[in-house]
């Protein structure tokens, strides 16, 4: 995934924007970025690794070294940003967030000419945000270069760039799959990903952009350079797993949504009986949390941390590259509460069960800490598709999905056929794939969110979400 930040500003903005870009540290654990515009000097870039060390230490300095009255920041989980371009726009950094899964097809269809070529990283990959501005650059304006660019992706491409005059043009995805918000102080205006960002340093909510829509912001106000689309699909994973507890989006709060997404489970649970006998509910930390405290306020059964994540020095169990090493960082991580655990029959409520391997840690983890029974359920349906819009998961293929591997052991490729069945924990398809799951990670019961919960939830029309993760429709 990613993050994004950028404020323009009639003083000195770079105090605003260090804190802003930070409080998106959630979203990414490769790159950090900041392009500032001083009307001395021009555009000025830094790029650093923030692999090994999180994003405020690499840039502590910065205040030493940039100045400016507008600035963009992100945090990326892929390419490094921003980038500084030179074109017949003029010069502009561009910071980015999506995918795209046609950038071949792109860089021979509009970019190659017979004496042209195309910068390359190293193994030949090629940096997006590149990409997307050189499809930019092909046109009149970044208004039209904008628009071509989002036409022709096969993906997702959220953009905010700064100008060499200092205005920032944001420009929301064509279908707003991620969020895009203006924030408005006495001296400037702040555009961000995460609400609470631009809220915590002093900037009141202005407006949210639509679907496509393209704005350019100055000291001066908001000058919309393309209304919004109609049609909606705003990735409803952001409420159960990646967005922020304390950020808003299209109007509903992460955490108010993750209580009440744990509560309609623990409903359909009661009218089961099926946590008769559970001692202690608790959460997957950190996103599980909510959710858990959710299902314990409705169901009357003790909320308990049963083990706590030891976060000072790994705070995010996928920062290392492989998944060998993300296990063994999770394990370390994990410190039990033997009081809470020993002879205890414990249910736990995760975000997502997308793999399975490192829940299988955990719940090995619990029986070895006393547990006398490991009960699970996940806050999402189950993942049955990998997303082909967003980049927040390092999956390499689809057949990774611990749904999808049960299911072609269950009945083959033909299996894939009846999706939808294996998805409803009510069908003999369904229970069969909750069945071979809990052999599988030594669970003593495992349900899933449905769909119409997970949708009752979040509070917004069905239409309005992208939810092809779980069900493959777009």
């Amino acid at each position: 995934m990613g993050g994004f930040f950028g404020v323009v500003s009639k003083e000195d903005c770079m105090l605003d924007v260090f804190f802003g870009v930070d409080y998106h540290s959630h979203l990414g654990t490769r790159r950090g970025g900041l392009a500032v515009y001083d009307k001395e000097i021009g555009l000025q870039r830094k790029i650093h690794n923030i692999e090994n060390a999180p994003f405020r230490t690499k840039f502590e300095h910065i205040f030493e070294e940039m100045h400016g009255t507008s600035a963009i920041g992100c945090i990326s989980d892929t390419d490094p940003q921003p980038l500084l371009i030179r074109s017949k726009l003029g010069t502009f950094a561009i910071c980015t967030v999506g995918i795209i899964n046609n950038s071949d097809e792109l860089i021979n269809k509009y970019l190659i000419t017979d004496c042209g070529h195309f910068d390359a990283m190293t193994g030949g990959k090629v940096n997006s945000n590149e990409l997307i501005a050189s499809l930019i650059s092909l046109k009149d304006n970044f208004k039209e270069g904008i628009e071509f660019a989002q036409d022709v992706i096969d993906g997702t491409a959220t953009v905010i760039l700064l100008t060499e005059t200092g205005s920032i043009i944001a420009a929301r995805d064509k279908l707003g799959r991620l969020p895009v918000q203006i924030g408005k102080s006495e001296t400037g205006y702040a555009v961000s990903f995460e609400s609470y960002a631009y809220e915590k340093l002093g900037y009141d909510f202005e407006r949210e952009l639509g679907p496509a829509e393209i704005a350019e912001i100055t000291t001066d106000g908001i000058t919309q350079l393309k209304a919004p689309k109609k049609k909606k699909k705003i990735c409803a994973f952001l409420w159960s797993y990646y967005g922020y507890p304390t950020s808003t989006y299209e109007g509903v709060n992460v955490e108010k949504m993750r209580y009440d997404n744990g509560r309609i489970m623990a409903k359909t649970d009661m009218e089961t009986g099926v946590c008769n006998g559970v001692d202690y509910v608790g959460g997957v930390p950190d996103s599980g949390t909510p959710h858990a405290i959710g299902y314990s306020n409705e169901s009357g059964i003790p909320f308990a941390r049963a083990f706590i994540k030891y976060t000072p020095t790994w705070s995010r169990s996928f920062m290392p590259t492989t998944q060998t090493e993300r296990i063994k960082i999770a394990k370390m991580k994990q410190i039990p509460v033997k009081e809470l655990i020993e002879g205890k029959n414990l249910l736990f409520v995760d975000d997502s069960i997308v793999r399975g391997t490192q829940l299988k840690e955990t719940v090995d983890f619990l029986y070895e800490s006393g547990a006398k029974s490991v009960h699970m359920r996940s806050a999402c349906p189950p993942i049955m598709y990998g997303c082909k819009y967003l980049n927040f998961s390092r999956s390499t293929g689809e057949m990774e999905l611990i749904a999808r591997r049960v299911i072609m052991e269950l009945e083959g490729e033909e299996g894939f056929n009846y999706i939808e069945e294996y998805s409803d924990g009510k069908t003999e398809r369904g229970k069969a794939l909750r069945k071979n799951i809990c052999e599988k990670l030594h669970l003593a019961s495992l349900e899933f969110q449905s769909l119409e919960g997970i949708i009752e939830a979040i509070g917004l029309d069905k239409d309005e979400l992208c939810t092809y993760c779980w069900n493959g429709k777009e």
